[in-house]
């Protein structure tokens, strides 16, 4: 057993290992700030982080797991096994409202599926700052690539080709990432004339600056090229200001000449003034008016900072890429309450608390991801070392690097400059001043952005497990809907089989909380299962730890059902949290309403369409054909597709059609165009007088719609087929040698546009055997795909799937129908319906055939 242990051990330790090593190289491939790799989870269907790099793992807790269903960067990378690359937000924002919505600032992100033999083992994805296009310089896709071919064959190495067992159900762990300079930190003084220009500076400047001995020149303009040449205007507007006694309300944030981050505190200096303290505009000082002091501070880690930023007359700290504390003056120190030795190395949630926390958290991950400088407000609680009192206002400055961040805290009164004066006696507590943050919303924000995709009771269930219990940490989920005065289940995750069977159906006079939660209006919350049977005596329990979280699903008033949260383990419920959660029951609420609503159309749409769809397929004894419905998958779940065979004359027409949109509406025109079509088929007119009829019918009908439809007339005798389309995808025709090509067909525009329209007609050979394709888009269509790569997937797939046909033992056309369609069939994210129609000739048979036209069964649609 020991050596067992070691053995996890030292696995774990290799693992983690080569996490890291794949991490930290995404991060120089790609140019990024942070860095991380999504592994599968114990859970089927969730990817977990297991490794984070370059920020610190509380503040990315929101993500830590993911759904691979859910619409976010990493999902799409993992199940389409292509890297995800968006260059900014407003491409992010795009393609993924969700998740720009949970980071509000601007950034760009790269996603690399890791793969596996069969499917991906996982997502390695990096976090950068937002560049203009896709064409970056610092992006080497390539690398990226094989960084996580190479991390893939590792966890196959190190899981000894056993792909399941490579899994991650633990946090993330948190990784440092490699420093760009070596470790320094200085700051100088100097003192500006604006009388003669003249500028004294010390030498402890003057080797901050490199500046060897007779280089300086001593003046205002030589001080703003030395310190910050790209930002010498903004240095000598700044000291004009200050000697006028209006000085900057926070320190400058420059760069140096080799890009490194640098800050810039000025102030106006008095009689009494020793260069190390600030003195307000307007001060009373007779000596020395109108002399600007100043401090340039270069930050950077490690003990030789010590001292460094003690002559800045503003607290100032360095945060790692972790969150530690690596630096902290002493006023720093003060404003904390704590001694600077307590502080070092400490994450910052930990030392100065009231600067955790939303919105907090959103401008510390803000500093981390973008180059840009972050200001806000925030309000120290009064310490346990002062008497009374509500605590002060402080003005927070983060200042972005590549391997620190450097803050500064002054008193909120030195910010008048630059964000306004904060009126301390008219601020309710809490109350976010600047720096405006969507991080206290951010949560329903992107659940409210879900559910406007999810149409139905089921999308909008799959969309609350997929964003609320991540978001959370929740692991069990329940949806309870009312109707006719009880309560039944109508989704489920997590809960042990057969657990909630027996609260189906509960009345609204039973003792649970399930129920009581919507009778009363009120959300619970119980901390413990202890908690929950102290509250419910004699209540079945599905866990003997855990916490839940009861909440009402009330709408407009209208009581909708109840949603049951389970958490592992015995947890609290911050105020916060019961808040937000309660908030969230109402937009679930308002989305099952509206998805109630959607169903009690869907059902009747359905009934409709499966009314109209031909339950039987006129035929022929040398003619077999296959029809295939699927409803789409979203949305309302039917559309107008349609196919239909009829016999005209001594012959059969085959037609399929498409009717724009999906619902009730589409439906009820698609049976107005299948009769259509029916009686001018039955009349044997030919194929271009039967969609010039019906395109009229449908331009006289005026639903506001439109359709596709190609409908030809075949002699089963000979083979002879006449063929017209109206804007529909192009047959498909597999010959009895099995080359299969798209059939040329010249096509008049769709049904119900122009009534002048014509329909030219052309003529091919059925031959024996031969296996003619009809087909909607639905088929064919994907996402961000070309219909053309669509059609051409479908013709290698007929052309496999009808090999063998026509000989003994031959496949039959149903056969070949369901294989293709499998694919479709199969998908849960199909957005269309799906209409196929086959036929193919027989061979001449014995005169015992049976009569011409029965009518033989066919298998029902979908």
């Amino acid at each position: 057993m020991a050596g067992s242990g070691e053995r996890a051990v030292r696995t774990r330790a290799r693992l983690a290992a080569l996490l890291a090593d794949a991490s930290t190289g995404a991060l120089g491939a790609a140019g990024g700030r942070v860095a991380g790799v999504y592994l599968r989870s114990g859970a089927p269907g969730t990817l977990r982080l297991a490794v984070l790099v370059g920020l610190p793992g509380p503040l990315f807790r929101p993500w830590w797991r993911l759904h691979v269903g859910r619409p976010f960067p990493v999902a799409d990378a993992y199940r389409l096994g292509v890297p995800v690359v968006l260059p900014n937000a407003t491409e992010t924002m795009r393609r993924y409202p969700q998740f720009a919505a949970g980071l509000p600032f601007p950034f760009g992100s790269v996603h690399v599926p890791v793969p596996g033999r069969t499917e991906p083992l996982g997502v390695l994805t990096v976090l950068r700052p937002s560049v203009a296009d896709t064409l970056d310089a610092l992006l080497d896709q390539d690398l990226l690539v094989q960084l996580a071919d190479g991390l893939g064959e590792g966890l196959r190495a190190l899981a000894d080709g056993e792909e399941s067992a490579v899994a991650w159900d633990g946090e993330p762990l948190s990784v440092r990432p490699p420093a760009s300079r070596p470790a320094r930190a200085d700051a100088g003084r100097f003192s500006w004339d604006p009388a003669t220009s003249e500028v004294r500076a010390d030498d402890r400047l003057h080797a901050l600056l490199g500046l060897r001995p007779g280089e300086f020149a001593g003046t205002g303009a030589a001080l703003a090229d030395a310190v910050a040449p790209a930002d010498a205007h903004r240095i000598l507007a700044a000291l004009r200001d200050a000697a006028a006694g209006t000085p900057p309300g926070t320190p400058l944030d420059l760069r140096s000449r080799d890009g490194t981050p640098r800050l810039l505190d000025l102030w106006q200096a008095s009689g009494a003034d020793t260069g190390t303290r600030p003195v307000s505009a307007g001060g009373t000082g007779t000596e020395g008016r109108g002399v600007v002091r100043g401090v340039v501070f270069d930050p950077g880690p490690g003990a030789s900072a010590d001292g460094a930023a003690d002559l800045l007359p503003q607290g100032v700290f360095c945060l790692d890429r972790l969150g530690l504390i690596v630096y902290a003056n002493a006023a720093a120190a003060r404003f904390a309450g704590r001694e600077r030795e307590w502080l070092l190395g400490r994450a910052l949630w930990e030392a100065m608390p009231w600067l955790s926390g939303p919105p907090y958290d959103d401008h510390l991950r803000s500093a981390l991801l973008t180059p840009d400088p972050v200001h806000f407000h925030a309000r120290r609680p009064a310490g346990d070392r002062e008497e009374g009192g509500e605590g002060e206002w402080l003005a927070v400055s983060i200042h972005p690097g590549v391997d620190l961040l450097t803050c500064t805290i002054v008193p909120a009164s030195r910010m008048e400059t630059a964000l306004g004066t904060v009126p301390e006696a008219h601020v309710p507590e809490g109350t976010v001043v600047a720096g405006h943050s969507l991080a206290p919303l951010y949560r329903p924000i992107a659940l409210a952005i879900a559910l406007t995709d999810a149409v139905t009771a089921r999308q909008v269930s799959a969309v609350v497990m997929q964003e609320l219990l991540p978001a959370f940490g929740g692991r069990r989920l329940a949806i309870y809907l009312l109707q006719e005065r009880h309560l039944y289940l109508a989704w489920e995750t997590g809960f042990p089989q057969g657990f909630l069977a027996s609260f189906e159906g509960v009345g609204l006079d039973a003792h649970l909380p399930g129920v009581e939660t919507l009778t009363t209006g009120r959300p619970l919350f119980f901390e413990s299962m202890q908690q929950l049977a102290a509250a419910y005596p004699g209540i079945a329990l599905d866990a003997d730890e855990g916490a839940r979280a009861f909440l009402p699903l009330i709408a407009s008033g209208r009581p909708v059902g109840s949603c049951i949260l389970g958490f592992e383990g015995s947890r609290g419920f911050s105020t916060e949290e019961r808040t937000v959660l309660t908030a969230l029951a109402g937009l679930i609420a308002h989305a099952m309403e509206r998805a109630q609503r959607y169903d009690s159309e869907a059902a009747l749409a359905r009934g409709l369409q499966q009314a109209l769809l031909p339950r039987r397929l006129s035929a022929h004894p040398r003619v077999e054909t296959a029809g295939r419905y699927l409803p789409g998958t979203q949305g309302m779940d039917v559309g107008g597709d349609w196919y239909d065979v009829v016999g005209a004359g001594d012959g059969l027409a085959l037609v399929i059609g498409d009717v724009q949109g999906h619902g009730v509406q589409a439906a009820a025109t698609m049976g107005q165009l299948r009769s259509a079509v029916r009686a001018f088929a039955l009349g044997d007119r030919p194929p271009d007088e039967v969609l010039s009829g019906t395109n009229l019918l449908l331009i006289d009908l005026d639903p506001g719609q439109f359709a596709s439809c190609c409908y030809l007339r075949l002699d089963p005798l000979t083979g002879r087929t006449r063929i017209a389309r109206a804007g529909h995808p192009p047959p498909l025709l597999r010959a009895p040698d099995g080359s299969t090509g798209v059939l040329d067909i010249p096509g008049g525009v769709v049904l119900g546009v122009d009534a002048t329209a014509r329909y030219p007609v052309t003529e091919v050979l059925l031959e024996p055997d031969a296996i003619l394709a009809l087909y909607t888009d639905g088929l064919v269509e994907r996402p961000g795909a070309d219909i053309d790569d669509g059609i051409t997937a479908l013709r290698l797939a007929l052309a496999e799937a009808g090999a063998g046909a026509g000989r003994a033992g031959r496949r039959s056309l149903s056969g070949v129908a369901d294989r293709l369609t499998a694919t479709a069939r199969h998908a849960t994210d199909r957005p269309d319906d799906v209409a196929l129609l086959l036929a193919a000739r027989r061979p001449a048979r014995a005169p015992r055939d049976r009569p011409p036209f029965s009518t033989p069964p066919l298998m029902p649609p979908g």
